[in-house]
């Protein structure tokens, strides 16, 4: 199965050799070992580069071990650049191997790592690529201890886009299948529903949550569960760790502090395994500190979780779209509006209004709703009230699930069909 993330690899093709650490983050199992160590080394190939100058190294395979000191780790990739003239290519696999608990667990404490890499840098000659999967110690650290030298390139789980190139057939029956059992790229090598899921599931135990207890040495492991569970069946509701502790001390017959669960979302988030979407005010241009929402980085993952229940197409089309966005680099809040309205007596109420999403990109900033469909007039003005009441003159957005090619009505809004946007990350830009 080969599956060609162009986004990805143009940029990495546009970072080479630029002086800089290319910081490949994300998930685990999405993808980003394949995209180094198959596709850009393909790549490279193509392009002239000699196969002895192109370093691999897979730090979490027992092969290389003895690597995962950093000291021996530099020894060894220093030996094997033996020309001045000729220009290697390193690539690290799961860097976070050679993270030390004891620098994990001490902030102030120096990683040798780090030194390691920017001590590659200065040889001049090699373009050094490290994948990880702890936002921690990998995209928190590139400004300060690359000192301005690293490159984030955040890979998330096939987008449908990548599904569809892959599965191809009737577009609602990709999605079905997408919304069922999302973009993990090797789940679509199981050949039936029941063997897809319970890859899935395997995941988390064998997998995330092996990670999470180690590196944190997490000893509330029912805790750790409950709160995943929690967050699966509650994606795109607003929530916060006192609201969540309260609700699990309760199942439990048990106190689970919200100091306890806001450490547990922490470590969630820095796997990347759920996505936090902050509240913004957008009249009054300010952040609310709670509740957020949190957001699975892949559908499959959390249907998998709850065992396929609560199928909510709504919620699961949200995940989907908010996904997308962050997908093609977008910062993606919450927004929230005050309007006023009239009431059936005359009088005018102020009235806090949701928006989805607003979206930004540089100078570029969207509004967006999503639904299911408008199936009557209500519906439809509930959906476009908030983004009426928005009075400035960025792009205000509704992704229905339609095949509607995209059209503006008379009062502004781009009306998107979900496949097309899914499908085409230029149709709201037009």
């Amino acid at each position: 199965m080969h599956i060609q993330r162009a986004r990805y690899l143009e940029q990495l093709k546009a970072s080479r050799f630029n002086g800089q650490v290319k910081v490949i983050t994300g998930l685990r199992r999405s993808g980003k070992s394949y995209l180094l160590f198959k596709i850009y080394h393909d790549y490279l190939l193509e392009d002239g580069v000699k196969e002895d100058n192109i370093l691999q190294i897979i730090l979490d395979d027992d092969v290389f071990e003895k690597l995962r000191d950093p000291n021996q780790l530099s020894l060894f990739i220093r030996s094997r650049i033996t020309e001045k003239d000729q220009q290697y290519y390193v690539f690290l696999d799961e860097v976070q191997y050679a993270i030390s608990q004891e620098e994990m667990k001490n902030p102030d404490k120096p990683i040798l790592l780090y030194s390691v890499l920017n001590g590659l840098l200065h040889l001049g000659n090699v373009d050094l690529y490290v994948t990880g999967s702890n936002s921690k110690f990998l995209s928190k650290d590139v400004m300060t201890e690359f000192r301005g030298r690293g490159d984030v390139i955040h890979v998330l789980p096939l987008s449908f886009k990548e599904f569809y190139s892959h599965i191809g057939g009737e577009k609602a029956e990709a999605y079905e299948q997408y919304a069922m059992y999302g973009g993990m790229p090797f789940a679509l090598s199981k050949q039936s529903d029941e063997k897809k899921g319970q890859y899935l599931s395997s995941l988390f135990t064998e997998v995330y949550f092996k990670d999470i207890t180690e590196r944190y040495s997490v000893d509330l492991t029912y805790v750790l569960n409950q709160l995943t569970d929690n967050l699966c069946s509650s994606i795109g509701s607003l929530t916060n760790a006192n609201k969540i502790s309260r609700t699990l001390s309760s199942d439990r017959g048990k106190k689970i502090s919200s100091e306890t669960i806001a450490k547990y979302i922490d470590y969630l988030l820095d796997s990347y395994l759920f996505k936090e979407a902050k509240r913004f005010d957008v009249k009054g241009k300010h952040y609310f500190q709670y509740p957020n929402k949190y957001y699975c980085t892949d559908i499959g993952l959390r249907n998998a979780r709850i065992n396929f229940r609560q199928q909510e197409e709504s919620h699961i089309m949200e995940n989907i779209i908010f996904n997308e966005l962050i997908g093609r680099g977008y910062c993606v809040d919450v927004g929230v509006i005050e309007i006023t309205e009239t009431n059936g007596e005359g009088k005018r109420l102020q009235k806090q209004c949701e928006i989805d999403f607003v979206v930004h990109s540089g100078s570029s900033k969207y509004y967006i709703q999503a639904a299911l469909n408008l199936e009557s007039e209500e519906k439809k003005k509930q959906e476009l009230r908030p983004l009426l009441g928005i009075n400035d003159s960025f792009k205000k957005i509704l992704i229905t699930k339609t095949y509607a090619k995209p059209w503006t009505d008379e009062k502004g809004i781009l009306h998107v069909g979900l496949y097309q946007f899914l499908l085409d990350e230029y149709c709201i830009t037009l």
